[in-house]
């Protein structure tokens, strides 16, 4: 499967420069947040793939004006061809005033909300958000803290592949754009980025 994961600005390659038959041979394109809706409906046009896509923590409009041709899957289970992608959007909290940030308790209980889904699934093959998780390759400070829970997530269900955004690869010199952790190959979407998987046949 051919995967192009996005998040948090627009590629130039992939829009402002874009050239015809650049997003061709793709089968699911994903989106992790913060990123315009002229952008993601621009993608899911030209690529005629489909587009999943979490909320970032500056898209407080999608609740009422979503992008088009594109499939929210925030605090749900979506599966295609067989692989179950699970989406948690948002950051952690550090306005009191914003739809998508949540504290550690309150991520931990949209979790919660999802036992019944993720024991249907049998867990998931790939974990969506906007935020990383918690002390692998985010910050101390509030707005770019990552969360707890979703190590937890890692550790408990094991998934091939772990997508997200919000931490800017041009914040630091040593920010990786994959890393591994246990079972899970873990890759930050900034900008973008190309990810081919190949998944067993019993998935």
């Amino acid at each position: 499967m051919k995967i192009l994961a996005v998040g948090d600005i627009e590629s130039r390659y992939y829009y402002t420069h874009y050239q015809e038959g650049r997003l061709e041979g793709l089968d699911l394109i994903i989106a992790c947040g913060d990123l315009s809706k002229n952008y993601l409906e621009f993608l899911v046009t030209m690529a005629r793939c489909p587009l999943l896509y979490v909320p970032g923590n500056h898209d407080d409009d999608f609740a009422e004006n979503p992008p088009e041709g594109c499939v929210c899957i925030d605090g749900r289970i979506y599966t295609f061809r067989g692989v179950r992608i699970l989406g948690l959007g948002g950051s952690f909290r550090y306005r009191k005033k914003a739809k998508y940030m949540y504290t550690e308790k309150q991520m931990q209980r949209r979790i919660r909300r999802l036992r019944l889904s993720l024991w249907r699934h049998g867990g998931f093959d790939i974990l969506v958000t906007h935020a990383p998780a918690r002390h692998i390759n985010d910050f101390d400070t509030l707005p770019h803290r990552g969360f707890e829970c979703f190590r937890t997530l890692l550790e408990k269900y094991k998934p091939a592949l772990f997508i997200h955004g919000h931490v800017h690869m041009n914040y630091g010199m040593n920010i990786p754009r994959k890393t591994v952790f246990g079972d899970t190959l873990i890759i930050n979407a900034f900008e973008h980025c190309l990810i081919e998987h190949e998944w067993e046949e019993t998935k």
